[in-house]
């Protein structure tokens, strides 16, 4: 996610960065400039129409389905607004829990077994960066951490299965051994299970986000309708704006296709784009705050 103060405004005017939309809609403003170009050359210079009442009346058509296109595209980013944010959620509660259970288990569990202290001071955070990997999606389930001291959790996880299911059985495994043991009373193994049972709760929400788009045919019919009526539009107001038809037509192409754009980016929240949830970065902070708690 990308870092910026948002009171200065004036400067992001000049700035262009990786995933600016500019950048992936510059091939296609150069072609409908040439279009708009050709519609506003054929009319005027080649098929001159005699007859352009009608020609005059389609920028009619446009002003009334502007307001419809307008009214599809604030409802299209309100709803990628909505999923990134409850993804953003999702996560600040996983972290919230991840305090909240390393502050209770390193009161419980007594300093002398430094076995399971240890254990879950790994085992909290491995929760969150196996779940980041495997929101991604990427073939990265092997190295889930780079340090040695995790690799004697992960030699019990099989990396062809749904790892954060098997982070958190394992989790519980520790939990019910403390309550065998008799480290942890009853009561105590329920107000633990309520923060372990919250990290299933969380996988399965973002599971959810991932795994059900926009759609099909809500998003191909917003993609159809810009073409359309961007397409049309030289057509009609080059009467009126002759040869500034061009610019007019490639920045009302840019404004809408870049809101379509913007909503495809942000309605998957854990993607490796540069407005999506840093997750990695959560899942690094997560690990220094249990790190600390368990000290």
């Amino acid at each position: 996610m990308i870092n910026y103060n948002p009171k200065e405004w004036f400067t992001f005017i000049f700035r262009f960065h990786k995933a600016d939309t500019f950048r992936k809609l510059f091939p296609l403003l150069i072609g409908i400039c040439v279009y708009a170009w050709l519609i506003a050359f054929l009319e005027t210079r080649i098929f001159p129409v005699t007859d352009k009442s009608f020609v005059r009346n389609i920028p009619i058509m446009h002003n009334l389905l502007g307001f419809a296109i307008s009214m599809l595209l604030v409802f299209r980013t309100n709803t990628a607004y909505d999923r990134w944010w409850e993804g953003r959620k999702l996560w600040g509660a996983l972290v919230n829990n991840s305090r909240n259970l390393s502050i209770k288990l390193s009161a419980m569990i007594p300093a002398e077994d430094k076995d399971q202290r240890a254990f879950f001071r790994k085992i909290i955070p491995a929760y969150a960066y196996a779940l980041h990997n495997h929101l991604r999606s990427e073939k990265t389930r092997t190295a889930l951490f780079e340090s040695k001291e995790h690799e004697t959790i992960f030699t019990q996880i099989d990396r062809e299965k749904h790892i954060p299911n098997q982070v958190a059985s394992l989790m519980f495994k520790h939990l019910q051994q403390l309550y065998t043991a008799k480290k942890i009373d009853g009561n105590q193994l329920i107000i633990l299970n309520t923060e372990w049972q919250s990290f299933t709760d969380i996988c399965g929400a973002c599971e959810r986000i991932k795994n059900t788009p926009i759609p099909y045919s809500y998003s191909v019919f917003i993609k159809k309708f810009i073409f359309i009526y961007i397409m049309t539009l030289p057509v009609g107001y080059v009467f009126s704006l002759s040869y500034y038809v061009i610019p007019v037509v490639a920045f009302i192409f840019y404004v809408l296709a870049s809101l379509e754009l913007i909503a495809e980016e942000i309605e998957d929240p854990f993607g490796g784009d540069d407005n999506d949830v840093p997750t990695e970065k959560i899942a690094h902070n997560i690990h220094n705050h249990v790190n600390e708690l368990f000290d």
